[in-house]
């Protein structure tokens, strides 16, 4: 720990203090076994001044020094790094509803097994984050604005619907806007809050007016990372006009636009792997790691450490050091 982990380091300076109150106590015990020896009756001072003094007799000094040099320390301001909830950030939920979802590859099928993590993710994010929802397939549309509001979200993810197409760079470009819209409402002095898209999708790109990638370098322009979640295995097969067709998943797409926005790549090809994948998108969206006080234990050990002192000096002196 160096002193840039300390709101207040000067408070350090107190510590000369409890030495020198450390080399006060020894010299004052020094002095008092001379004063002792100057007794010329020796009957009394064997009963006075026994040649081995009991160690106890030092123990309230020493709790004492050590509950000062503690106090010391909290006052100084510790601090750790710790994880704390964000206060604002806003998160757009971009999920592909595209013929391809129905694929039973992951049951029951690749869309209710989205909804089924994608509600669990909203629920699970801490309040201070607005959540924006959008479903797109061959247009997007803005279900949900940024809100603090879970129960909309949940509802709307619940009422999914699947439709042909996948106009990926729409819906980005989308989400862009809708964040953007709500940075410009709720930015004031600070500025507009931190911002994140989630886009979770199975397939490539098939329709749209803006490219998916041209849209992930525009959202790394604007600061808006990209988390990206290939959802889906190589097997998946969906029937479409009572035709079998093969709708294997796109991981390169997908790590692409992850790469280009400064965003993430996840992989998920089953349910519980896309429940941790959004598990850990919870984490990293919902928490971030600050210097926070951390002078309540050592304030919490110095209290105890003189509660200490005082009862060994009445149990061992009978008076308080």
């Amino acid at each position: 720990m160096s002193f840039s982990n300390f709101v207040a380091p000067w408070w350090f300076l107190l510590l000369i203090g409890v030495a020198l109150l450390t080399a006060g106590y020894v010299v004052a015990q020094r002095i008092r076994r001379k004063r002792v020896l100057r007794f010329t009756n020796l009957e009394l001072l064997e009963k006075v001044a026994p040649k081995r003094e009991r160690w106890s007799r030092h123990v309230p000094a020493a709790f004492l020094l050590a509950a000062l040099a503690l106090l010391t320390v909290a006052l100084a301001g510790p601090t750790a790094e710790q994880r704390v909830p964000r206060n604002r950030a806003t998160v757009m939920l971009v999920v592909d509803v595209s013929l391809s979802m129905k694929a039973t590859d992951i049951k029951p099928s690749r869309l209710e097994a989205a909804q089924v993590a994608a509600k669990s993710f909203t629920e699970g994010l801490t309040p201070g984050i607005n959540l924006g929802l959008i479903s797109f397939a061959g247009s997007a549309t803005v279900l949900v604005a940024p809100t603090t509001d879970r129960a909309a979200v949940s509802q709307s993810i619940d009422g999914l619907k699947l439709a042909q197409s996948t106009a990926t760079g729409d819906a980005l470009v989308a989400a862009m806007a809708s964040i953007d819209s709500f940075g410009k409402v709720v930015g004031g002095a600070e500025g507009p809050p931190p911002a994140r898209i989630v886009l979770m999708t199975d397939g490539k790109e098939t329709v749209g007016t803006r490219k998916a990638f041209d849209a992930a370098e525009d959202a790394k322009k604007a600061g808006i990372p990209i988390s990206t979640i290939s959802f889906g295995t190589e097997d998946g097969v969906v029937d479409i006009e009572g035709r079998q067709q093969s709708v294997p998943v796109d991981d390169d797409s997908m790590k692409e636009i992850a790469k280009l926005s400064g965003g993430e790549f996840f992989k998920a090809a089953s349910a519980e792997e896309l429940r941790r994948v959004y598990d850990t998108l919870g984490e990293q969206i919902g928490y971030e790691k600050k210097q926070a006080d951390a002078s309540k234990p050592w304030l919490l050990l110095g209290t105890m450490t003189a509660m200490f002192a005082a009862a060994a000096a009445l149990v061992l002196g009978q008076r308080l050091p």
